[in-house]
């Protein structure tokens, strides 16, 4: 049985973390990002599916090609951060299922199934998100996950010899500027928008 985290790394995950809009300048290495990916694959999903599928951007070319799908504020951001990374979706995710789910015939699940395949994507490689944020908050990271571009584009600049990986969002990465930051938004009690049934 796990016991609880301490108030720090509470805080480092969730109470003291926030969303960056910029970053210092300082380069985060190649170790960085394989660490991130080495925590976030142990995140639970649906029968181990696993869909994300991540391009990091670090070379100028590789931001400036994503910045140029991207609204304007946003491209500013992709532009400036160390790194940004896309975090996609392969569709087709079920093919790996006999190696990653092998105790039944799961890829039946889904073959043949578009709109579950696609669901099942979409919503597990927002959760594999949701661990890369955590994963990069854990090592000493920040984040500032995004919309605001446009996904059929970037899927042509970037996944078109891969036509079942879609993008879901984008995020820049790196170590945050605490000058770029906003004060904290409101966060509801319990109350609010929970109900115990």
């Amino acid at each position: 049985m796990s016991e609880p985290l301490s108030d720090s790394a509470l805080d480092q995950l969730f109470r003291t973390a926030r969303t960056y809009n910029g970053y210092l300048d300082k380069p985060v290495s190649e170790t960085r990002l394989h660490a991130i990916w080495d925590l976030m694959k142990f995140g639970p999903t649906s029968a181990n599916s696993l869909p994300a599928r991540i391009v990091w951007c670090v070379s100028d070319e590789a931001k400036a090609k994503l910045a140029a799908h991207a609204i304007p504020g946003n491209g500013e951001k992709i532009r400036a951060a160390p790194v940004t990374a896309i975090i996609a979706m392969d569709t087709e995710f079920y093919e790996h299922l006999p190696e990653f789910f092998p105790h039944t015939d799961a890829r039946s699940w889904f073959a043949g199934n578009e709109a579950l395949a696609e669901t099942t994507a979409f919503r597990n490689s927002s959760l594999q998100g949701a661990y890369f944020i955590l994963a990069a908050r854990a090592l000493g990271l920040d984040t500032g996950p995004m919309s605001g571009f446009d996904n059929a584009a970037v899927d042509q600049a970037f996944f078109a010899d891969q036509p079942k990986v879609k993008s879901n969002f984008i995020s820049t990465l790196g170590y945050g500027d605490p000058a770029s930051i906003f004060e904290r938004s409101p966060r509801p009690d319990f109350a609010r928008f929970n109900r115990i049934a």
